[in-house]
């Protein structure tokens, strides 16, 4: 399976108003170590220390350097990968935005995230293009308070 297949058995879109409300996948757990963290600030172009500069960031409350908050919140297409099943006939997805998104808990370099999925809701725009709101949850392997919560929008298009 390729990174741009969806795991899990294809929802036809017509069984999507069933699934409202429920949980809909987890993700793999991914690491979040100082190399995908310095590769993100160099490519984002932000690189406060509390990300890349060890010692400087022990000296903070953080204890040691953590992930840039955007380079959590990029993981969530990788997780949606993982946890979320295609709807059937699927030709595209796109990213629509979000309506909420809340950054709770520093990602210390290191840790291992992962992405809980619960269809909020399902509307169909017509024309094959159906609206989906995710509310995702990024656990921190070992901490009680999650990264992030989000409500997620995907615009997916189904074809014939």
């Amino acid at each position: 399976m390729s990174r741009t297949e969806r795991k899990g058995v294809p929802t036809p879109p017509a069984a999507l108003a069933d699934l409202v409300g429920s949980e809909v996948g987890v993700s793999r757990w991914i690491t979040v170590d100082q190399a995908r963290i310095d590769a993100f600030a160099e490519i984002t172009e932000d690189r406060q220390f509390i990300h890349i500069d060890p010692v400087a960031a022990a000296k903070t409350p953080f204890g040691g350097t953590i992930a840039h908050g955007f380079l959590t919140l990029s993981l969530l297409s990788a997780m949606t990968f993982d946890a979320v099943p295609p709807l059937e006939n699927v030709t595209m997805g796109i990213n629509y935005g979000f309506d909420k998104l809340r950054f709770l808990a520093p990602v210390p370099a290191g840790s291992q995230v992962r992405g809980r999925f619960k269809l909020l809701s399902a509307e169909d725009r017509g024309g094959g293009r159906w609206l989906l709101k995710h509310e995702v949850t990024v656990e921190i392997d070992g901490s009680d308070k999650p990264a992030l919560v989000a409500e997620w929008l995907g615009m997916q298009v189904v074809g014939g």
